[in-house]
């Protein structure tokens, strides 16, 4: 039996899929095996058979915060749609709340607000999946996912599963020990976060307000949200606008008009304009004002230098 045949038995499984369609840049080219699974334990057994069959994994969440290649991705990328969310446990309004990895950060959130839960109002416009949101530390509005999370479950090199604490995860502004490479081949499967009990109307007033403020600020359309980090000095979006590369294009991709820390995808960009436009705005940056930019956004498969 070959190793796409013993995966359809466990999840929906399709051959050189374009990863265009599961990105919210629309981007990117084919992947070898392209898996869609629903559960934690399709999950864990699609990575414990591609694994043992040498082959490498990549887990997709939402698609957003990546650029995949135009020459796609190698081995086995597996859509992450287990999205289970447990109830809310514990004592002395400090209360546990354990979810699946690919539940969307943003129901999450919203979700907690209505059972009067704080915490995590901060995360209802990101756009990810939990998994993604534990590799880079996602943040916003003056929260990060540090502040919250307790302990990650996994999948190990070995098949195993097992439980990281976060004080093990080495979580930093938009990093962690996985955007390191200290923790390759891991997945994660699920995550705890640790909330408070709260007034639901003050949290729902919070979000709101964030929703404003996104709106104001950030373009419509597709894109990978936040292309670099923010320096310290500076953020991003004035580095960029400041070596006059507000609007710039190249190909069908663009530097927004309207958060010049934001590329767009104006019609068929490919991960090539992407790339082209990256680096422009890091040349720049470097030349005028000596600061590296680095990339918040993953660039995901071949063909990257």
């Amino acid at each position: 039996m070959t190793l796409l045949e013993r995966l359809e038995a466990i999840g929906e499984v399709r051959a050189h899929e374009p990863m265009s369609r599961h990105t919210t840049f629309g981007i990117g080219g084919p992947a070898d095996i392209f898996a869609r699974i629903h559960t934690h334990t399709q999950l864990r057994d699609l990575a414990r058979e591609a694994r043992d069959a040498g082959t490498s994994v990549f887990v997709l969440g939402s698609g957003s915060n990546l650029v995949v290649s135009d020459s796609g991705i190698r081995g086995v990328v597996v859509e992450n749609r287990a999205a289970a969310v447990g109830e809310p446990y514990g004592e002395n309004a400090r209360l546990s709340l354990r979810a699946e990895s690919g539940a969307s950060f943003a129901k999450l959130a919203r979700s907690t607000a209505r059972q009067s839960l704080t915490g995590l109002e901060w995360a209802a416009g990101i756009p990810g999946s939990l998994g993604g949101a534990v590799v880079y530390n996602a943040g916003a509005y003056g929260g990060c996912l540090a502040d919250v999370l307790t302990s990650i479950d996994v999948l190990d090199q070995s098949g195993c599963e097992t439980t990281i604490p976060t004080a093990e995860l080495g979580l930093e502004y938009r990093s962690s020990a996985f955007t390191r490479g200290l923790l390759a081949e891991r997945v994660i499967l699920s995550v705890e976060f640790r909330l408070e009990e709260g007034e639901r109307d003050a949290s729902l007033a919070r979000i709101k307000d964030f929703e404003t403020k996104r709106k104001n600020t950030q373009p419509r359309g597709r894109n990978a949200g936040s292309i670099f980090k923010n320096p310290a000095a500076h953020p991003a979006w004035w580095l960029v606008d400041e070596v006059g590369l507000r609007g710039h294009r190249i190909g069908d991709a663009t530097i927004s008009e309207k958060h010049p820390n934001w590329i767009l995808n104006q019609g068929a960009a490919r991960a090539a304009d992407v790339h082209a436009l990256m680096r422009l705005a890091a040349d720049r940056v470097r030349e005028t004002f000596g600061i590296e930019l680095h990339a918040e956004a993953a660039l995901v498969g071949e063909g990257f230098t």
